[in-house]
């Protein structure tokens, strides 16, 4: 065999042991990073204490990765969707029940639900994004994004709620996307879930009636 046929060989072949290996090792980098960027916060974990917790080596973290600002984007967009499968948010089946509602009020309810899932799984890393983005340029970029992000998320629904139906007397679309984003924060999540000890379900139902408020009434 030629050195050419065989370097063809090796480069078409996958082994999806190999594979799936590869991807558990993500899996547990990404988890492990999650939660020491939680409990230590960003500046102070490194990517060997990631590494170390992990149990792999650092260049594996970094073979991966790249940085440390590109695995915070990679553990935030995975607490955003829930997994590591390339599914936008606004399709995956847990935010379904915002398009299949039938009234703007219905919209809302559903988009708390969407609110409290999210936040479940991200508040604290907002929040940690949050306090490292003063004193580091790239994830201070990262949060600009998540804003924007999150804008764009607002701004989705209030479209969708006006096919629907109109919008509170005298509230303009720009408005109404801004006031969704305010209440879109997961922050709000932090401080009365987390912080305060609200259940879940009155937390949801307080969001859903705070958001018809503002747009519907």
């Amino acid at each position: 065999m030629s050195e050419v046929n065989s370097a063809k060989t090796r480069r078409s072949y996958r082994s999806p042991t190999r594979d799936e290996g590869a991807r558990r090792t993500r899996q547990a980098i990404v988890a492990t990073a999650a939660e020491l960027f939680a409990e230590r916060g960003y500046a102070a974990t490194s990517l060997a204490d990631i590494a170390t917790a992990a149990g792999v080596a650092r260049p594996t973290v970094f073979a991966s990765f790249g940085s440390k600002p590109a695995l915070l984007r990679h553990v935030l967009d995975q607490a955003l969707a829930g997994d590591d499968v390339p599914v936008a948010v606004a399709d995956r089946p847990w935010f379904r029940p915002v398009w299949d509602a039938t009234t703007p009020s219905a919209v809302l309810d559903a988009y708390a639900d969407v609110c409290v899932i999210i936040a479940q799984r991200a508040a604290h890393l907002f929040e940690v994004v949050r306090r490292a983005a003063d004193g580091a340029p790239e994830v201070a970029e990262l949060w600009n994004v998540l804003q924007s992000n999150r804008r764009a998320g607002a701004k989705m629904v209030v479209e969708h709620m006006r096919t629907l139906g109109d919008l509170a007397p005298g509230l303009d679309t720009p408005t109404a996307i801004d006031t969704l984003w305010l209440f879109n924060d997961p922050a709000h999540y932090a401080a009365l879930v987390v912080q305060r000890g609200w259940p879940e379900d009155a937390f949801r139902r307080w969001l859903a009636d705070r958001m018809r408020d503002a747009l519907l009434t």
